[in-house]
């Protein structure tokens, strides 16, 4: 039997018309975590019922053990264009972006009351396995120890870019999600997705391994953004199994390869205040959706701002290409 509080929410989302105002403020400004957020227990109990929203692309799941979660439809997450853009199931940086055009830090929301987090792979980074250089190369992740055949999990919600079996990677999942984050997972001794799979928080893609040039079973685990690397542990605590940040401050910095967490804990603690700083920003933010034959020049105006000011806000150039839907920040 579903719980009286199952039916409040499934009738608060059928019968409240403004309901879906709030459910997409969430995505873009969802409400902040001051602690550490814990991998994702999946219920144990089989699913028994989906209920509708008055999103259509958001859905409330009903377990057998009378515990529920929101579940988004694939088909809201193409709207953003982070699956449309620079999308190739060849190469490390899909993007080419030069390092220097980027901006000095982003805000990145990891998780909000859809999108959830799952540790990759709990356990002890190797000791000779941390981020930076290693026998003279760039080691671009992080790797942990574990035994061949243990499950591996999708860090967050997204798409698979990458599933094949690549030269010193072995066989490898490159993952894709909402955020922009890339996480690579490597070694597998086996892959259980395939590249355009959509995948949820927590599902399990692959199982651990020695595959590719590996020296015993551990999984390579890396973060990417623009195409850029930055060590994991920036992002998650492997040894609590904890995501440290559900706004995650993403510094330019960090792409650099001697930029390692465990080195520089006066960054992290700078990091702690300036999520502090984005919660107070968040407050004033507003969001704009895009429609057909909006410009820059008209956005700006109508929003009593500049079109520079546009630009630095989202990250982008002059010349952006608008795609209808899509929202954009203009305060």
């Amino acid at each position: 039997m579903v719980s009286a509080a199952l039916l409040c929410v499934a009738d608060l989302y059928a019968n409240n018309p403004y309901r879906i105002d709030t459910v997409r403020t969430q995505l873009v400004i969802p409400r902040p975590a001051k602690d550490p957020l814990k991998s994702l227990m999946k219920s144990p109990s089989d699913p028994v019922d989906t209920l509708d929203t008055a999103n259509e692309h958001i859905k409330v799941i009903l377990y057998g053990d009378n515990t529920w979660q929101y579940y988004k439809m694939p088909s809201y997450q193409t709207v953003t264009g982070v699956f449309d853009e620079y999308w190739s199931s060849t190469g490390t940086n899909p993007y080419g972006v030069e390092l220097a055009d980027l901006p000095s830090q982003w805000s990145i929301w990891c998780v909000d009351s859809l999108d959830q987090y799952h540790c990759p792979y709990q356990g002890e980074v190797y000791y000779r396995g941390k981020f930076g250089i290693r026998r003279g190369r760039r080691h671009q992740g992080v790797d942990l120890p574990l035994k061949t055949g243990d499950p591996i999990y999708a860090t967050f919600t997204g798409k698979v870019r990458i599933s094949k079996y690549w030269g010193a990677y072995g066989n490898v999942v490159v993952i894709r999600h909402e955020n922009g984050i890339e996480t690579f997972y490597a070694h597998l001794s086996k892959r259980l997705v395939e590249q355009d799979d959509w995948v949820n928080a927590g599902d399990v893609i692959g199982y651990g391994g020695s595959t590719g040039r590996s020296t015993g079973p551990h999984l390579h685990y890396e973060t990417r953004y623009q195409g850029f690397a930055f060590d994991p542990q920036w992002l998650i605590d492997f040894k609590t199994g904890q995501l440290r940040h559900r706004l995650f401050v993403l510094k330019k910095k960090y792409f650099n390869i001697y930029s390692n967490y465990e080195q520089d804990f006066e960054d992290e603690a700078k990091n702690e205040e300036d999520d502090k700083k984005e919660d107070a920003e968040r407050e004033a933010m507003r969001w704009y959706t895009i429609k057909s034959g909006d410009t820059l020049s008209r956005i700006a105006i109508n929003n009593n701002t500049t079109i520079s000011e546009l630009c630095r806000l989202n990250g982008i150039s002059r010349n952006a290409t608008l795609k209808i839907g899509k929202k954009i920040r203009v305060r």
